[in-house]
This record gives structure tokens, sequence and C-alpha cells, in this order.
């Protein structure tokens, strides 16, 4: 074809200026959700559709592939921040710091992101390329498509300024929401009830959540279900059933419902996402070798053997990868030895990096093509590498606290690797499907690293010092792997019985999904979004299941193109409007500024008030989404 070889208009400075302020917004974002909620979502499609609007409906130009190149950026931003905060916050948690660190956290970012690039480059033709049948990379097909519409000549541009309308809508009720909650306090953060029954504890609560609403709305019922049942099984089956303890007289059935919950109860969900994590490795192991050949052959190809351009084929030079990887070795290799003390020690935590990085980049890859960047494993994945790097260290006699900085390092560069590695998958199928330059997108997605990593470690300084990391919010993940480092060099007992009934969980559920899979079901039991529902508080659960819900209503009812882009890009600025007002708050709370307009209401008032309000929320969001497709499709 003769347009593959001519060049098109991807990089330009508006691109990666519209990017990187996505990017941004969308990390900063995402670290507030992660350490909220232990989740995060894809920017891919999100901004897709805001980069669609920007163009279409600011600039009043079709830019198909400018546009798909600020999704590349603000992807790439975004996934970095879920790999950080998954784990970063475990060396607060554990001691080993006092505050977020800037240039240990920007490095770890850094280095971790452009090893999930580089790593993906040949594992591109291996995986997207050559197995586009058996993968299909959901969520970068919905981005294309998204972008080709967008492109379209008959596309409006008063449907793009709508989609704009719709994301600041939802901005606008998202942030108003959280700052009625977390600042002025007049409504309740959370609705919780519990009570023991023949002494057994039974919880029932949901989080006043806009962000977790549209996080819900934006992955769709299947996924949300899933962390849902994850929330029954560990909340209304595990609970009440493996604990039977008299209530002391000074806890409140509530407290004792969060103490079982958080002592015994999640490491169930740990033991389904070891099994999680090890079995992705085992599924992907025939690509992993490809991915080794295709990186080999790769260094001896030369420009003489190609007979002409071919820019769809145009990957970043080798040269380039080269330089990108020794510097990464050699900057986590400093920055082990600074953390350390210990050359030998540092060294060896760096080869482990590497060797590490490489397989799970191609686990994440393989998993978000398969099922979606919903369900990519990096939980399991972490854990995996927590454990095995763990025991490698206590085979050769390392131990203390050196072993275990070393081992959470490790982990840290490897979730990083495996997050970035994930979205950029989606974005180079997206690509793909509309003849974009892979070269041109790989460079979008090193850049879209090197700005966003600057601003994680002040945001998280910032959130830890007004809200608390590990109590006001929870950060879920990094709790979890700090307490199983602690565990395997004993300086913390693990209930290994738990991870056990995980384990054996998460075979049974994978038995019953093979049923599933027989009877030619579309609907499927993952096993990471159950076992991620086992860990995390059901509270968060139930907004996500109710905001999964809606979407499944919104397109039951209506066109589901038409009122895919408006549902999400209205739940998109509830997710971001939620989180601006979160970091405002924090900005308030650190420079002393009272918020004490408080209204003096009951307890039990206020809950009420805060469900009806959350009530409204959801009703918001279907009528919005639903009237806003039906304008657009009559008009």
């Amino acid at each position: 074809m003769k347009k593959n070889h001519q060049p098109v208009k991807e990089l330009s400075v508006l691109s990666v200026t519209v990017g990187l302020f996505l990017a941004v917004i969308m990390t900063a974002a995402n670290v507030y959700m992660g350490l909220y909620a232990g989740m995060t979502i894809s920017a891919s499609i999100p901004a897709a559709v805001a980069s669609a609007a920007f163009f279409r409906g600011v600039l009043r130009q079709k830019s198909l592939y400018q546009s798909n190149i600020v999704q590349t950026m603000a992807s790439a931003g975004e996934s970095l921040a879920a790999g950080i905060i998954f784990t970063v916050p475990a060396l607060v948690l554990i001691g080993s710091w006092q505050d977020f660190r800037f240039w240990p956290t920007t490095l770890i970012a850094i280095c971790g992101g452009l090893l999930g690039v580089i790593f993906m480059i040949p594992l591109r033709k291996v995986l997207i390329v050559n197995k586009r049948n058996d993968l299909t990379y959901p969520e970068g097909v919905a981005c294309a498509k998204v972008l080709q519409a967008s492109s379209e000549s008959d596309a409006s541009s008063d449907d793009a300024s709508k989609g704009m309308v719709s994301m600041l809508t939802g901005l606008f009720i998202g942030s108003i929401i959280k700052f009625l909650s977390g600042g002025l306090k007049w409504i309740s953060g959370s609705v919780e009830k519990a009570w023991l029954f023949k002494s057994r504890p039974f919880f029932v609560g949901f989080d006043v959540s806009p962000a977790l609403l549209g996080v819900g709305y934006i992955v769709g019922l299947n996924v949300s279900a899933l962390v849902f049942l994850g929330g029954v099984i560990g909340w209304f089956i595990a609970l009440p059933f493996f604990e039977v303890k008299p209530l002391d007289a000074d806890v409140s059935a509530l407290d004792h419902a969060w103490n079982i919950w958080t002592s015994q109860i999640r490491y169930i969900g740990v033991g389904a996402m070891l099994v999680g994590g090890f079995l992705s490795v085992l599924s992907v192991r025939q690509g992993i070798i490809e991915g080794f050949k295709q990186l080999k052959s790769s260094f001896y190809k030369t420009k003489q053997t190609q007979t002409h351009y071919d820019r769809l084929k145009d990957d970043m030079n080798t040269k380039h990868i080269f330089i990108i990887f020794v510097l990464c070795f050699f900057i986590m290799l400093w920055l082990y030895n600074s953390m350390l003390g210990s050359l030998s020690l540092s060294f060896f935590t760096a080869i482990i990096m590497i060797l590490a990085s490489f397989p799970f980049v191609a686990v994440s890859s393989y998993i978000v093509g398969l099922v979606g960047s919903s369900n990519n494993p990096v939980s399991g994945i972490t854990i995996a590498v927590l454990i095995s790097t763990a025991l490698i260290f206590l085979l050769l006699g390392f131990e203390g606290q050196p072993a275990i900085l070393a081992t959470l390092g490790i982990a840290s560069v490897v979730c990083c690797a495996a997050c970035t590695a994930g979205d950029c998958s989606q974005d180079l199928k997206t690509g793909q499907i509309i003849e974009a330059t892979p070269r041109m997108q790989q460079w979008a997605q090193c850049i879209g690293i090197l700005i966003p990593a600057i601003t994680i470690a002040p945001t998280l300084s910032l959130l830890h010092n007004a809200y608390g990391i590990g109590q006001g919010l929870k950060a879920p993940q990094a709790t979890l792997f700090a307490s199983i480092t602690e565990g395997f060099f004993g300086k913390k007992d693990l209930p290994y019985s738990m991870v056990l009934v995980g384990v054996g969980i998460a075979f049974l559920i994978l038995f019953f999904d093979k049923i599933l899979v027989q009877k030619g079901s579309k609907f499927r039991l993952h096993l990471m979004p159950i076992a991620v529902g086992v860990y995390l508080p059901i509270s968060l659960a139930v907004p996500l299941f109710i905001g999964g819900l809606v979407r499944y209503l919104v397109e039951k009812n209506q066109d589901k193109k038409q009122s895919s882009d408006t549902g999400t890009l209205f739940s998109s600025g509830l997710i971001a409007g939620e989180a601006v007002s979160g970091i405002v708050i924090a900005i308030l709370i650190s420079l002393n500024i009272s918020l004490s307009y408080q209204i003096q209401f009951p307890a039990s008032t206020i809950q009420v008030i805060s469900s009806v309000l959350f009530l409204v929320l959801t009703w918001i969001l279907y009528k919005f989404s639903l009237n806003k497709g039906d304008s657009r499709k009559n008009g």
C-alpha cells in the first residue's frame, strides 16, 4: 500500500502538549484512586474520547493520528501511576521511609515504565501482529473505533462539543460530592452497618464515591460483577463462617468485623491472587520464548536487509532500545546501592529485576490481549515476584532490612513495567488498526512516562501527609505487599491457613470457569477480579457493581455505541472530579487551612442523607448517559 511508505502527522507539538496535559491529570487521578480503592482505570478510551472532542469540537479539525498519540501518552502516564502506588507505599508502611522520596520514587517509575515500553517492542510482532486472531486487545479495538468514528467526514463537531460538556459536568459533580464528604464533612464517605448473629459477624455497607461509580461504568458489568462476587465470598461467606469469637466489651460489632477481615479474611484473596500470578506466567511461556527470539534477531537486523520502507513495521531503532536498557540498568544499580549500602546485593538485585521484568511484561501483554486491561493480573504478578525473590534471597542467606528493601525494590520496578506494558499493548493494537506508525507510538509512550513520573512523588507525599497512607487512604496492594515481605523475613506472622483457603477457592473458580467455556458462555469467571474483590472492602465493590449495572441498563435501552461515549466521558469526569477535589483538600490540610464549616447532624441522619445522595447520583449517571445519547441520535 502506497500510504505505508509515506509519513503522516503524528508526533507533533500539539499532540504532545495535549497528551502530556491529559497524562498528568490521569496520573494524579489514578494515584488517588489506587490508594483509595486499590483499583485504577485505563486512560486509553477516556483520553481518546477527550482528544477527539478537543480536536473536533474545539479546533474543528479531524486528526486521527494526533489523537492516537494523545491517548497513547495519557495511558502511559496513567499505567505508571498504578505500578508505583501498588508497591512504593510499602516502603513507607514498613518504616524504611518516613515520606516519599522524590528521586527514588521518580527513578523507579521512569526505569520501570521504560523497561515496560522497550520490552514490548519485540513482543509487538509476537503478540499483536502474529496473534491478531487469538488476542483481541478489547480496549485497543474499542479505542480505535472511537478514533475512527471521530475522524469520519460525517462526524459532527457539535457531538464532540457535547462530549466535552459531559466530561466537565461529571468533573463538577464528582468534585462537589468529594468536597462535601472529605472537606466539609456534611455527608459520610461510607455507609456501614455490622451486627452479630450467634456470635458471627455480618457486615453491609457501601462507599459514597462518584469515582467508584464511574470506574464501574467504564469497566462494565462483567468485571464489576466479578469484583462484587469476590466481595460476597469474603464478607458474606468467609467473614461469618471462619470466625466465631465472643465480642470484647469495648469493641463495636463494626470494628470487630473490620478487625477480622484485616487480620484474616483478606489473605484468602492473597492466595487466589498468588495462583493467578503463577498461572499467568505458565499460560504465556511460549510467547515469552518467541519474544526472546524476536529480541535476539532484532539485534542482527540491519537496514540493508529491508527492500523498502514500511512505516507500519517501523519500530524504535535497536540502538535506541539498547541505550535505554543500559541506562535503566545502571540507574537502578546506583539507586539500589544507595538504598541497600551493598554493591554485591545491589548488583544481584538489578540482575533479578531485569530477568523478572521481561517475562512479566509478556504475561501482562498477553493477558490484557486475551481478557482486557481490567483483568490484568498485576497484583498476582507482583505477589509472584515478591515470593520468588524472597525465596531466592533466603536461600542465598540475605536477610533483615536490606533483603526486605531489595525485594520491594525489585517488585516496584517489575510492577511498573507490567502495568505500563499492559496499557501500551492496547495502544499498539489501536495503532495497528488505524495504521499508525509503531515507532511514533513507542516514543510517545516514553515521553508519556518521563513527565508524569515527576509528578507522582509530590502527589503521594501530599496525600500521605493529609490523609495517611494505610489509614485514610488504605493503599490495599501496598499494605498487602508490605505484609507478605515482612512475613517472609520473619518480621510479621502471616495467616498461612487463610492463604491456603484462597488457593483452594482459586482452583474452584478455575474449575467453574472451564465449565462456562465448554458451554460457550459469554460470562466468564476470570480469577483476578474475583481475587481482588475478596481482598478489597466490599464497601468499594458495591458502587463498582452499581456503576457496571447502570452501563448494562443504558446499553440495553439504547444503541451501545451512542451511549458508551457519553457515559464514558461523564464517568471519567466523576473520577477526575473526585480525585482533583481530594488533592485540593489535601493541599488545604497541608497548609493548615481549616474546613470547619460543619453542620451538626446526628450520625444516623448523615447516613440517610449520604445514601439518598448516592441514589440521586446513580440516577443522574443513568439519565445523563441515556438522554445525551438520544439527543445525538435525534439530532
